[in-house]
C-alpha cells in the first residue's frame, strides 16, 4: 500500500490527453452554445417585448443564469418560428421546486381548473370567460390540466394559463417578495363569491398590515396576510377547515343542524331526496370542496388555531373560530328554510322541474341558468349572502358576516316566501 501512494506518477498517454481535451471542447463549446442562444433571446426580446427582459434581469432566474431555454426550450430561434417556443407548466418549475411544486399539486389551488369543469352549467358560458380566460377560467387557471386540455387551449389560441405558479409568481420576476404579499391573492380572491380579499382588508388584521405598508407602523410590527394563515411557513398546500362549500361530514350532533345541512347537500343533489349519496358526491370528492371526515376537519382546524396562536391565546382563538362555526349554524337554517320553499313549490306543481335536474329538488350548482326569479334569489342567497356570512366570520369582518351576509340571508327568505305565495295565488286565480 506504502509503495502504492509513494510511487511516481504515470506520465498520461498522447490518447488520454487527445480525450480529455475533446472533452473540455466539447465542454466549452456547449457553454458557449448556450450563452449565445441566451444572448440571442436578449438581443431579439429587448427589442420586441423588452419589459419581459428587464423583468427577468431583476428576476432570480437572470441574476443566477436559468436562461429562456430552461423554460421554454432552445426550438425557437427566429421571429417565425414563435410556435416551437414551450410554455412552461408545473412540472418546468418542479425541476428546481420540486418541493413547492409537491405541495401544491396536494392543494385546493391544484383542482381549480377541475373544480370550475365540474359545474353542471360552465360550459354554457362564453369561450372567452372560461377557456378564453376572461372570467372564470382567468382564475381557474392556477388548477391543474391534461395534456389535452392543454392542447386544446393552445388549439383556441389561449397559450398561456398552463404554468399555474405564475398565478401568485408573476411573469418572469416571479417573485417570492411578490407572492407573500396578500395583494398576490386579491385578483382571484374578491368580488361576488370570492370577496376574501375585501373582507381581510377591512378587518384589522388587513389594516395593521396596510399601515406596515405605509410605514404607519414597524415593519416588525405584527400583521397577518393570507398566506400567514393558509401558507404557514410557505406550503403551498392550501387548505381550509370548511373547504368552498361549507359543508362537512360527519353530520353534527345537534338534530336541527343536521337535518338543515342535509337540505343543503340535498340542494347541491351530493344527496338524494331520500338523504342517499349520488355519484355528485365523487365530484365533491375529486375537488375537495368539502371535508368528508372529522380527522380532515380537525387537521386544517388545528393548523388555523397554530396560525392564530402567534399572537393570540389558544382559547381565544378556539373561541372565535367557534363562534365562525356557530355562524355556519345560523346561516345553515336559513338556506334550508328557503330550499324547502322551492322544493315545496316543486311538490305541489306551482313550479316545474327544469330540464336536466336529476330530482324534484333545487340544484344549486345549476343556477347560473336557473329559468325563474325565485330559483335565482336562492342561488344567490346560497352562492354570495351564505358565503358572505361565514367567511367574513372567519376573517373577522363584521360588516361582511352581518350586512352583506346575515341581513341578506335573512331579506332573501322573505322574498323568497312572498314569492311562493304570490305563485300560489296566481295557479289558484287560473285555476
Amino acid at each position: 500500500m506504502f509503495t502504492f501512494f509513494c510511487s511516481k506518477p504515470q506520465r498520461p498517454t498522447m490518447s488520454r490527453l487527445s480525450s480529455g481535451l475533446i472533452f473540455l471542447a466539447a465542454l466549452f463549446a456547449f457553454m458557449f452554445a448556450g450563452a449565445a442562444a441566451a444572448q440571442d433571446c436578449k438581443d431579439c426580446h429587448g427589442k420586441v417585448t423588452p419589459n419581459v427582459v428587464s423583468d427577468w434581469k431583476l428576476s432570480k432566474h437572470g441574476q443566477s443564469g436559468v436562461d429562456c431555454s430552461v423554460c421554454h426550450g432552445d426550438q425557437h430561434k427566429k421571429a417565425d418560428d414563435a410556435a416551437l417556443a414551450k410554455m412552461p407548466t408545473p412540472e418546468t418549475c418542479g425541476q428546481c421546486h420540486a418541493e413547492r411544486v409537491a405541495q401544491y399539486k396536494a392543494s385546493k389551488h391544484a383542482l381549480a381548473w377541475a373544480a370550475m369543469n365540474a359545474m353542471p352549467t360552465i360550459h354554457y358560458q362564453p369561450m372567452a370567460m372560461i377557456e378564453g380566460q376572461k372570467g372564470c377560467g382567468s382564475c381557474h387557471n392556477i388548477g391543474l390540466k391534461s395534456e389535452a386540455e392543454m392542447a386544446a387551449l393552445r388549439k383556441q389560441g389561449s397559450g398561456y394559463g398552463t404554468a399555474a405558479c405564475d398565478s401568485c409568481h408573476t411573469r418572469h420576476t416571479f417573485s417570492v417578495a411578490e407572492a407573500k404579499q396578500p395583494q398576490a391573492c386579491q385578483t382571484c380572491h374578491t368580488g361576488f363569491d370570492h370577496p376574501q380579499w375585501e373582507m381581510y382588508e377591512g378587518s384589522k388584521h388587513g389594516v395593521r398590515y396596510m399601515l406596515k405598508q405605509t410605514g404607519v407602523l414597524s415593519p416588525s410590527a405584527a400583521a397577518p396576510t393570507c398566506q400567514t394563515c393558509h401558507m404557514q411557513g410557505g406550503d403551498h398546500n392550501v387548505q381550509t377547515a370548511w373547504g368552498f362549500l361549507a359543508v362537512r361530514l360527519p353530520m353534527p350532533e345537534d338534530k336541527v343542524w343536521a337535518a338543515d345541512r342535509a337540505t343543503i347537500l340535498q340542494a347541491l343533489n351530493v344527496l338524494d331526496p331520500d338523504g342517499k349519496p349520488t355519484a355528485r358526491l365523487d365530484v365533491v370528492k375529486a375537488a375537495n370542496v368539502a371535508r368528508l371526515t372529522q380527522e380532515d376537519w380537525q387537521k386544517q382546524r388545528d393548523k388555523m388555531i397554530a396560525a392564530c396562536s402567534q399572537c393570540h391565546a389558544s382559547n381565544f382563538a378556539k373561541g372565535e373560530l367557534a363562534k365562525g362555526d356557530d355562524m355556519i349554524r345560523e346561516a345553515d337554517h336559513l338556506m334550508a328554510e328557503a330550499i324547502r320553499v322551492v322544493v315545496g313549490l316543486y311538490a305541489d306543481g306551482t313550479l316545474a322541474k327544469p330540464k336536466g335536474y336529476a330530482y324534484a329538488f333545487p340544484d344549486l350548482l345549476t343556477f347560473h341558468d336557473a329559468p325563474t326569479v325565485i330559483e335565482q334569489k336562492l342561488f344567490v342567497m346560497f352562492l354570495e349572502h351564505r358565503m358572505r356570512t361565514f367567511q367574513g366570520a372567519f376573517h373577522a369582518n363584521p360588516d361582511y358576516a352581518t350586512w352583506y351576509g346575515w341581513s341578506e340571508m335573512r331579506r332573501d327568505l322573505t322574498e323568497i316566501q312572498s314569492l311562493a305565495e304570490d305563485m300560489r295565488r296566481v295557479k289558484a286565480a287560473k285555476k
